[in-house]
């Protein structure tokens, strides 16, 4: 099987099927007496519902209910969860104000649910849906982190004092004090991360329906954990035990963490489907991802960085405060406030740290999780931070990262933030990035881009990622008499390749043919586990697929065993099949299964693993700037990956590139824009919001390195999906800030257009 194991570039077994139109997205399903769902949202950013008329709607043909707030509060419907454990600017536990699937009492941004429409098509509940009048009363509205946090600014909630939801602080303030006050230099940056669309191909979409003599409702939808949205929908929103909700997914067009959580309109699709008895399919709009989706990022981040006179980090100083939107449920506050300081200091030995962090709430959609989470948003402080120090002291960038690396000899290592680094080796890593992407020879492609009339920069950045939230799930693994292994799963496919990768997994280990494989998910009723985010798929999900497999082939031993009438320590396997040690007395593994009990082996495996895997890389680009129009163009970029042992190098590549894609995105032209005093969004389709195309990115250089394998997983695997979001965005606005410092231009705000360029450089002359 060494064709298909582990550590071959095979393509994607489910490319075929999707490429060719055979995929099942949620729009392709269409139940038996559906009914469709259209929204009725908020056009302003905070007001009063004083009522809703929904006389109108009733009477246009093939309407068949309009439900609103009321209804599903008489109904006992829940409010979306909010995360424990987190506290506010007050030192209480974090409040928010409650998120019900339709709003009640006020509308709290532009493009919340306030009511929906249920009707025979799509086309009638939507030309319905603009036939219920809604009377508003406007409020004050805030929009952005500066209103927000500003002395007198209009309390949002009661119980967020300071519109702060969350805040943290980690370090030793005292400490890093000490380790400025002895600093020779101190280098400085502040800047915004800007808030982001995920533009997902599928946009979000559920089918629910209720069945009447059991009780139970069953909800096909898109998203990346069905069973932690069965939970969510169940206990939280119905108010019914988990087993009464069955979540299904089929394919999955893109998830990039926005489809990590149940959201508003899921749950008025279940809701709806018992009250008027029968299913209800509901598909979102382009436009309507953009004003209810889940956004990412949204941070004003300042730090300081402290050195000694030979370049070596004394402390490290960080404010970071992000705009979670209007509620606090989600993962929102939590990537702020914990979840992205946990890589601040990246792979650097900062001996003193001093970060706080806050939360804040405004009248804007929610922010949650967008690949990365948190980390790209860090990552990207540290890593601009370190440049404007090598600027500072005229020190070649990649020798002051050097002289600050945390050393192999130290692992494990414990950073300030009190995680635990199991591997790595970032002196080995920075120095074959620098062959790999020809450091030295920079000088003399400079001279050329200059005879050419065009400004060149470079930049690196050495970093590494945090991956794999919650460290355990559980598979199932069957091998049937039919010469089929399935393997039941909580994890998701959403376009990652990870079917593709178990089987990789499974097939080496079981030495079976990869046809023979199933990887069953996307249902709750026959999986339960935490899903796929965070990178988790491989680092914990492939560790489970490996010992599963390794369980199924010790049962099997005992069971051959049994029927071949030897010792189970005399039995061999190989080739899928058992013998008996020197003779050719033996058994196939699915001739053996279909001896026992339903005709079939079975494997239980709960996979647990010792904390997160921290993947790490080394990026460098190189950039070329037309100084007469401020156009940027991507001439090299080379990457080198430490993702631990590498299952499939093709998925690997296709996980850097398209992460590198969405960092570009950010870097250099994604930019979600309210209005400050209305607070409509002004980027609400993509003919305002501009995404990447094929002809924005160059061809990148991608290099992987196995020689550090992760020491926690029996897979020695470590995340990869979102590797190279969290390091592509500082690389290369450090490319193009490396191309204008000579014109002393030290920082440029993301997105880094040719206008913001071209007017920097016009300012910059002017001087």
């Amino acid at each position: 099987m060494a064709k298909f194991g582990i550590g071959q570039a095979i393509t994607r077994r489910e490319d075929q099927r999707l490429l060719t139109g055979a995929g099942t997205y949620v729009d392709d399903v269409a139940l038996p007496n559906q009914t469709h769902a259209a929204f009725v949202r908020s056009p302003h950013a905070r007001a009063r519902i004083v009522s809703i008329d929904a006389t109108n709607a009733l009477q246009l043909p093939g309407v068949v209910a309009v439900l609103t707030g009321a209804d599903l509060q008489a109904d006992g419907i829940g409010s979306m969860p909010i995360n424990p454990g987190l506290k506010n600017g007050a030192g209480k536990d974090m409040s928010a104000p409650p998120y019900f699937p339709l709003a009640t009492d006020e509308a709290r941004y532009v493009g919340q649910a306030v009511a929906v429409v249920i009707a025979e098509t799509r086309d009638q509940a939507e030309d319905a849906a603009e036939q219920v009048i809604v009377e508003f009363e406007e409020l004050p509205a805030i929009t952005t982190i500066e209103a927000a946090a500003a002395d007198g600014a209009v309390q949002l909630w009661a119980d967020a004092p300071g519109n702060i939801a969350a805040q943290t602080q980690f370090g030793d303030a005292k400490a890093c004090d000490a380790a400025f006050a002895g600093a020779a230099h101190v280098a400085k940056v502040a800047f915004m991360n800007q808030r982001l669309v995920p533009v997902s191909m599928e946009p979000r979409g559920t089918v629910a329906e209720f069945d009447t003599a059991s009780g139970r409702y069953t909800m096909r939808t898109s998203c990346q954990n069905p069973a932690g949205l069965q939970k969510t929908l169940a206990e939280g929103i119905l108010k019914v035990p988990a087993e009464k909700v069955r979540v299904v997914v089929g394919d999955v067009g893109g998830g990039f963490g926005m489809k990590t959580q149940l959201y508003p309109e899921d749950a008025v699709c279940a809701y709806a489907a018992k009250k008027v008895g029968r299913p209800v399919h509901w598909r979102a709009s382009r436009s309507e991802e953009f004003l209810a989706g889940n956004h990412g990022r949204d941070q004003y981040d300042e730090a300081e960085l402290a050195l000694d006179k030979d370049g070596k980090i004394l402390g490290l100083r960080v404010r970071i405060v992000g705009n979670i939107g209007a509620y606090g449920s989600g993962p929102g506050a939590v990537i702020v406030v914990a979840v992205g300081p946990k890589v601040i200091t990246g792979v650097y030995h900062i001996p003193a740290l001093d970060l706080r962090a806050k939360a804040l709430l405004t009248n804007t959609n929610l922010v949650g999780a967008y690949r990365g989470a948190g980390r790209p948003e860090a990552i990207y402080l540290i890593e601009r931070l370190m440049d404007q120090a090598a600027a500072d002291l005229k020190m070649d960038p990649a020798e002051l990262r050097r002289r600050n690396l945390i050393q192999p000899a130290a692992m494990p290592y414990k950073t300030l933030m009190g995680e635990k680094f199991d591997s790595g080796n970032f002196p080995h890593m920075l120095d074959r990035i620098l062959e790999l992407a020809d450091w030295k020879g920079y000088e003399k492609r400079r001279g050329e881009s200059k005879a050419k009339g065009k400004l060149r920069g470079r930049a690196i950045s050495t970093f590494l990622e945090w991956t794999g939230v919650v460290h355990e799930e559980a598979v199932r693994m069957e091998v049937a008499a039919d010469g089929k292994v399935r393997v039941y799963t909580a994890m998701q496919a959403m376009g990652q390749g990870i079917e593709t990768s178990y089987v990789q997994i499974i097939s080496e280990t079981l030495d079976i043919d990869p046809d023979r494989v199933e990887i069953v998910q996307g249902d709750s009723d026959v999986a339960q586990g935490i899903g796929s985010m965070g990178s988790r798929s491989l680092y914990i999900g492939g560790s489970a697929m490996m010992t599963a497999s390794k369980e199924t082939i010790e049962k099997g031993r005992s069971l051959a065993g049994d029927a071949l009438e030897a010792s189970s320590s005399d039995i061999e396997y190989k080739d899928g099949k058992f013998t008996v040690a020197g003779t050719d007395v033996g058994i196939d593994l699915f001739d053996l299964a279909g001896r026992q009990p339903g005709k079939r082996i079975s494997i239980d495996t709960l996979q647990k693993v010792d904390g997160p895997s921290w993947p790490n890389s080394c990026h460098v680009c190189e950039v070329e700037i037309d100084p007469e129009t401020g156009v940027v163009e991507i001439v090299k970029y080379t990457t080198l990956d430490d993702v631990g042992r590498v299952i499939n190098p093709l998925i690997v590549a296709g996980q850097v590139h398209g992460g590198i894609a969405q960092a570009v995105g950010q870097a250099m032209l994604e930019n979600t824009r309210y209005d400050p005093e209305s607070g409509q969004l002004l980027t609400g389709s993509l003919q305002d919001y501009a995404v990447p195309r094929a002809d924005d990115l160059p061809d990148f250089a991608q290099y992987c390195d196995e020689s550090t394998p992760c020491k926690i997983n029996p897979l020695g695997a470590k995340g990869v999906g979102e590797l190279g979001t969290v390091g592509g965005t500082p690389t290369v606005v450090n490319a193009i800030v490396d191309a204008l410092r000579p014109m002393g231009i030290q920082n440029l705000e993301m997105p880094v257009t040719p206008e913001r360029v071209w007017q920097a450089l016009r300012t910059a002359k002017a001087a």
